[in-house]
């Protein structure tokens, strides 16, 4: 079976969150499937330099304003189809912000153009390859159902999966005429929302299938908290929307052989934590306790993220004995606060405001708990990363948080499964319970010990999931046309 993955970011090429890596990561689990994938994407600069090692299998003479290439490159076990438009693509930065932080003005243009050269190639190949089904992924792939929906030829089934529906790629409505889709798809049914065209609300609306990252976030999504407006339209198609947890790149996440690491380690070596928390300990300035739990976040810093909620947590987590080391960038005010509480708390707490794909793995091969507080999360990758490194999942209730830890409760841990903390409601008072449950768990060795263990030996790779997508595209396939 052929398929054609579309999305804006892929991992280790270009990542700005999650996404990325389920890009990099879902092909390699399908292949032994019998799943061939090509992932079509941009050719940022980031990857631009690998063009030239590629094969040129289509010229576009006019894309929105300029020419354009189709490139075939194989990189790091990938298939990739580079859309190499440098003048909407070539720009330096953020994918998606330019230099003042606000989203590019014509990112309809950018992503629009990748969903209708991505729906040619659906509809016709490219260099002697067809897909059988094509799999867009969220608002920057949305465009794609709609381009197939409206033309007249026979067009392969396409699935959409959305990791986050906070992300729509909302525009003006009169850009709908300038990316060449039909006025009879704006409404209310279709493409508009509230009088602006939705990228990602065109992909719910056309796509044959919808999915999402965890089966709880596909219940979330039906409800007005957590569906951003788009629960009435994903009620609608509630028949055609199920829930695929995701996995990780066990090779890539992998601390008994992880470069990143100071020392490598497994669950029968656990003493060799120790190192990379001396590292980390060195990186953050934070001062060494053995009796207190090390935390650690790694996120972007939003109220999205619950982070908020951590700021008010803090004093209780010091006072406790507890360091917590912060990776991540995001809202300047939570940055300010995390860095204003590393100057209150010297010792305690230690911030670095920016992303380090290999500080990252330090900090799960180190960390004794990560803290994950979202207030709404469609899978998360973070916890799943904690599990694999043996350091423990603290994480709210809801959405992929609650489908993938087991809460060291008084009935899980007789029973010998927790496998991390579990909060709800989302409340700084909730966040502050489960950090002293979290302490508290920390000062018996014993259980800690075995709950460490456990967490590692948890499956958290992409078989399952894998399995039950190539479910999903037969299923698909056998659908009847609409």
């Amino acid at each position: 079976m052929n398929v054609l993955f579309v999305a804006s970011e892929c991992a280790p090429f270009v990542k700005t969150g999650g996404l990325a890596d389920v890009i990099g990561a879902v092909p390699k689990a399908l292949a032994p499937l019998g799943v061939s994938v090509k992932i079509m994407m941009p050719a940022y600069p980031a990857v631009a330099k690998m063009l030239s090692q590629g094969t040129v299998l289509q010229k576009i003479s006019d894309l929105h304003g300029g020419e354009a290439r189709l490139v075939e490159v194989q990189a790091e076990g990938l298939d990739l189809l580079l859309l190499d438009a440098p003048h909407l693509f070539d720009r330096p930065g953020n994918i998606y912000l330019g230099p003042d932080g606000n989203d590019w003005s014509d990112n309809h243009l950018r992503f629009g153009a990748l969903s209708l050269i991505a729906s040619r190639v659906a509809i016709e190949g490219v260099g002697g390859w067809k897909p059988d089904l094509v799999h867009a992924h969220d608002w920057q792939a949305g465009l794609i159902p709609a381009y197939l929906h409206q033309t007249k030829k026979q067009t392969p089934p396409c699935i959409l999966t959305i990791h986050n529906v906070a992300f729509q790629g909302l525009f003006d409505a009169g850009v709908g005429s300038v990316l060449g889709l039909s006025d009879a798809l704006f409404t209310p049914e279709g493409t508009e929302y509230h009088g602006r065209l939705g990228f990602l609300k065109a992909g719910i609306a056309f796509s044959d299938m919808i999915t999402t990252v965890s089966p709880t976030y596909a219940r979330e999504l039906l409800l007005p908290e957590y569906g951003m407006g788009l629960q009435g339209l994903l009620q609608a198609r509630k028949a055609n929307l199920t829930g695929i947890l995701n996995g990780i790149d066990l090779d890539v996440w992998n601390p008994a052989n992880d470069p990143a690491l100071v020392e490598s380690y497994t669950a029968a070596t656990l003493s060799k934590k120790a190192a990379n928390r001396a590292e980390i300990e060195k990186r953050f300035a934070l001062s060494p306790n053995p009796d207190a739990p090390l935390f650690c976040v790694i996120s972007r810093l939003t109220t999205q993220k619950g982070l908020d909620l951590l700021i008010e947590t803090l004093p209780g987590l010091v006072g406790r004995g507890g360091r917590l080391a912060v990776l991540g960038s995001g809202e300047k005010w939570i940055e300010a606060s995390f860095i204003g509480a590393a100057h209150q708390f010297r010792g305690s707490v230690g911030v670095i405001i920016g992303y380090d794909e290999a500080l990252s793995h330090l900090l799960q091969g180190g960390s004794d708990a990560i803290l994950v507080p979202s207030r709404f999360e469609p899978c998360g990758l973070t916890q799943l990363y904690g599990l694999r490194y043996g350091t423990i999942p603290v994480v709210a209730r809801t959405g992929g948080l609650a489908d993938t830890i087991i809460d060291a409760n008084a009935a899980a841990l007789e029973a010998e499964c927790a496998t991390g903390i579990q909060f709800a409601p989302v409340t700084a008072a909730a966040l502050d319970s489960a950090i002293d449950r979290t302490c508290d768990l920390f000062k018996q060795p014993d259980v800690w010990d075995k709950i460490v263990r456990r967490a590692m030996s948890h499956p958290v790779g992409w078989d399952r999931s894998a399995s039950a997508y190539l479910d999903l595209y037969k299923h698909v396939e056998s659908m009847p046309e609409k």
